[in-house]
């Protein structure tokens, strides 16, 4: 089981990025599948899910702003960040896992992707 995660660079305030995350091993409908990110010297922390059966959770940090989608047939899984704060400046990794409501947990996370940089300043 693979994630490769994607997307990540430098983007103004008020930007937009799209974060992409591809499973191998595995068809991303097994799964729930989502993003954590990781601020320097600040706790992963889990910021949106998708469930097998589509369901989507957000942290209260990025709802409104954020919008998770997954593509079963190109096993891809997407985060398009809207709005963008220098807060959100952090590593992006995608996770998968049986159930969105381990979200609020990263150590009960069972598949890591590696992360991607994502640095919102002026």
């Amino acid at each position: 089981v693979q994630l490769q995660a994607s997307g990540g660079g430098l983007v103004r305030p008020g930007g937009s990025l799209r974060l992409s995350c591809t499973a191998s091993g595995f068809t991303s409908d097994d799964y729930a599948i989502g993003w954590f990110r990781q601020a320097p010297g600040k706790e992963r922390e889990g910021i949106s899910c998708i469930s097998k059966t589509g369901s989507t959770l957000y942290a209260n940090s990025v709802k409104g702003r954020f919008a998770i989608s997954r593509d079963n047939a190109k096993n891809t899984l997407y985060l398009q960040m809207n709005s963008l704060k220098p807060d959100d400046t952090a590593t992006y990794y995608c996770a998968a896992d049986d159930h969105c409501s381990d979200w609020a947990h990263p150590n009960w996370i069972t598949y890591w992707g590696q992360g991607t940089l994502v640095t919102v300043s002026s």
